[in-house]
């Protein structure tokens, strides 16, 4: 059995020669005027897809942006402890977010329909989920670069699987509402997208035992010093990427507990008419210090003591105090789920 499970599962078999291995990933980090104009044209599109809530717009995007190859060649370097390679693909991938957020914010702050939308809100929080993909996504990313047959597919499945392009959209979409919230919670899903792909790479890679980069000097000649030295080194490398990954992955553990929590307590003795445990979620992102939200009909009373007729009212309550534009961006996802919704009401919490 054991035999059998290793024959069926060994990925060395149809492995590419290492040189060829090499050329792929590190050719994907590789940036020129035709790569960084496919990558703005890629987060136009983006822009446009989360804007109007567009899913096919939104797939267009992830099919042609570049951004895969930078985070794979990081995989690489990390993998042969390449520092050079490493170094460059990191600066070429932060050169290519600094493009992808001004291309966003300029869109959001010109565009006259701009707004917060379900698709923004899904791409503005991480969650255990992406976590997942991205692990599954770099895996297969890594797998596919390293076959003899060309991995055009794979790489393609794997950029929509994994969303590297929408995150940035949203965090341009922060930066153009001005909204702190949005702004980091999609770029921390950014950064966990980055993170686990190219460690779940690296670990195909290290499977397939690619050669680690010896030729420290890059003389021509590996000395017993050199190889002894870089071996040390992949190991410490090694601790110090699973250690750093752990704490960076905890407070996404942290915000999936709190949306599963919020979503339990929207869902207890009710039936979800109004879509709530789904808003609830969205409102979590947006609304500072969020607690919980309610809709249903309610009664209040005029000015002359009589009782005015009952109105389907949302009611949201946070700890602490909203401000305008909080409560604007909070009213439009929710009349989003509830367009017959007659009011909106905010309350605070202390304690």
């Amino acid at each position: 059995m054991q035999k059998f499970v290793c024959r069926t599962f060994n990925i060395r078999e149809g492995r590419a020669p290492y040189h060829v291995i090499r050329k792929r990933f590190v050719n994907g980090a590789r940036l020129t005027g035709t790569h960084l104009c496919i990558l703005i044209v890629a987060m136009i599109i983006a822009c446009i897809g989360l804007d109007t809530d567009s899913d096919i717009a939104i797939v267009g995007a992830m099919l042609i942006c570049p951004l895969m190859g930078s985070v794979l060649a990081i995989a690489y370097g990390v993998a042969t402890v390449d520092r050079a390679l490493m170094r460059d693909a990191l600066g070429g991938l932060v050169l290519q977010m600094a493009f992808c957020l001004i291309t966003s914010t300029i869109y959001f702050v010109l565009s006259p329909v701009a707004g917060m939308t379900p698709a923004l809100v899904d791409n503005s929080g991480p969650t255990i989920w992406h976590l997942m993909l991205a692990l599954v996504g770099g895996f297969a990313g890594g797998l596919g670069n390293s076959r003899d047959q060309e991995p055009a597919t794979v790489i393609s499945g794997v950029a929509v699987a994994t969303a590297l392009m929408p995150p940035l959209c949203a965090a341009g979409y922060g930066l153009a509402a001005a909204n702190a919230g949005v702004f980091l919670g999609a770029l921390y899903e950014f950064g966990i997208n980055v993170v686990f792909i190219a460690l779940s790479a690296a670990v195909v890679l290290l499977l397939l035992h690619t050669p680690l980069k010896r030729d420290l000097n890059d003389d021509g000649v590996v000395t017993e010093a050199e190889d002894e030295l870089v071996r040390a080194e992949s190991h410490k490398i090694r601790w110090r990427i699973m250690l750093g990954t752990a704490i960076f992955a905890i407070p996404c553990v942290i915000l999936t507990g709190n949306m599963l929590t919020t979503a339990e307590e929207q869902a207890v003795g009710a039936t979800d008419y109004y879509g709530t445990a789904e808003t609830a979620r969205e409102l979590a992102v947006v609304c500072p210090g969020f607690q919980k939200y309610t809709v249903g009909m309610e009664v209040t009373n005029t000015t002359d003591g009589n009782e005015d007729e009952p109105k389907l009212t949302a009611r949201v309550t946070t700890k602490k105090e909203l401000n305008a534009l909080e409560r604007t961006t909070a009213e439009k996802l929710i009349r989003l789920d509830v367009p017959e919704l007659d009011r909106v009401e905010f309350t605070t919490e202390v304690g």
